[in-house]
């Protein structure tokens, strides 16, 4: 994409440097901001207006990208949510934000210079609460969530499993499976044994993943408050590097489990998995993770397999820390962190985020009262 095609924002500033001429932010149309990001390395789909159009619609999307000295080297896709009454609205960035390049030496300070000019757009020139929420790190503690606390930032909500399950993809086939804790080994050579068949789909066979999702969810009568219903958006998508992949296993000819997964950046993601009622005996999710993982790493630059988290569930916690083995990463998203310059905002902010969590709470306690709520172990490798 050429500059031209770019918009200044009222924020684009100079920074002083003996090596950098100019630091900008500068906004892009929805339609144009996934192709703009497809090649960024910390680019999410919780980051894609493909993906947030379908997910929430009613809020206003504004996509930001960020130069130096001409260069693009981040970007953020801010949701701006309007509270009730018309009292304002809070600035919300998930998972951004993001770096065109997460492993370079300047990689903090430009992730910094971000942050600056998201707080001076949103909180001190718009008067809003900006919301952040930075992704898990690879290492141990978050240096972007520290940077936040250091900044004025307060720490917000935290999510009730924040841990997340990340699978190293640079491995070998030998390595990969030594890494794999010895009972995850154990059922992967059962399942190597069963017969079962790993096929890469086209995006036309959605209809297949989601016929085995609804017997899945039918069957184990767990509530589903899945982004679900972003799939037909996200799986139409032109760009191949953004569409998510999709992957089934067979057996006997049928059908027994199947994946939806986001390939792109350095951290591919597992977003949506299915499977019927013959998978667990012949433990089609341990067959169907490890071709993926061979999958992901022979035909992607990710480095990583983001496995989600667990929602509580013992049973999936088991199988995902196992798959993660000696050579992956189990590590903890961390809380929200908000920012406002004036009392008002903030005050507003806050306590709409407070409602959100009440409400919530109130309906996981619901869902934990249905007599037909799935039990822990029905959800062990789906």
């Amino acid at each position: 994409m050429s500059l031209a095609a770019l918009s200044p924002s009222p924020v684009a500033q100079a920074v002083a440097s003996p090596t950098r001429i100019a630091f900008a932010m500068r906004s892009v149309t929805p339609d144009a901001w996934d192709d703009a990001i497809a090649g960024f390395e910390g680019v999410c789909q919780e980051q894609l207006a493909t993906f947030a159009q379908a997910r929430w619609p009613d809020v206003v999307l504004e996509p930001l990208l960020f130069h130096r000295d001409e260069e693009v080297v981040g970007g953020c896709l801010i949701m701006v949510q309007r509270l009730p009454l018309g009292l304002g609205s809070i600035a919300v960035a998930k998972w951004a934000p993001m770096l065109r390049h997460t492993g370079g030496a300047d990689a903090g300070s430009i992730y910094a210079e971000m942050i600056e000019a998201l707080c001076a757009e949103y909180a001190g020139r718009r008067g809003m609460m900006l919301s952040v929420l930075p992704r898990a790190s690879l290492i141990e503690g978050n240096a972007e969530y520290a940077l936040l606390l250091g900044r004025g930032f307060r720490k917000g909500a935290t999510l009730l499993f924040p841990d997340r399950y990340i699978v190293n993809l640079r491995l070998s086939d030998a390595e990969q499976r030594a890494s794999f804790h010895q009972k995850w080994r154990y059922h992967l050579n059962k399942a190597d044994k069963a017969g079962l068949s790993f096929e890469h789909a086209a995006p036309e066979r959605r209809a297949e993943f989601d016929a085995l999702y609804e017997q899945m969810v039918d069957r184990k009568k767990f509530p589903d408050h899945s982004a679900y219903g972003t799939v037909p958006a996200l799986m139409e998508m032109a760009n191949p590097a953004l569409r998510p992949e999709l992957f089934f296993v067979r057996h006997a000819g049928e059908i027994v489990a199947g994946a939806i997964i986001f390939k792109a950046g350095d951290r591919a993601v597992y977003l949506y998995g299915a499977t019927s009622a013959a998978a667990l005996e012949l433990r089609a999710g341990y067959f169907l993770h490890w071709h993926i993982i061979r999958w992901l790493r022979d035909n992607t630059e990710a480095r990583w397999y983001d496995l989600g988290g667990t929602d509580g569930f013992q049973g999936l916690h088991q199988f995902k820390k196992g798959m993660v083995g000696e050579r992956g990463v189990i590590t903890p998203v961390p809380p929200v962190a908000n920012y406002a310059e004036r009392w008002w905002p903030r005050l507003l902010g806050e306590a709409a985020f407070a409602g959100r969590e009440i409400a919530h709470a109130v309906g996981r306690q619901v869902d934990r009262l249905r007599p037909d709520r799935a039990k822990p172990d029905q959800r062990r490798d789906a």
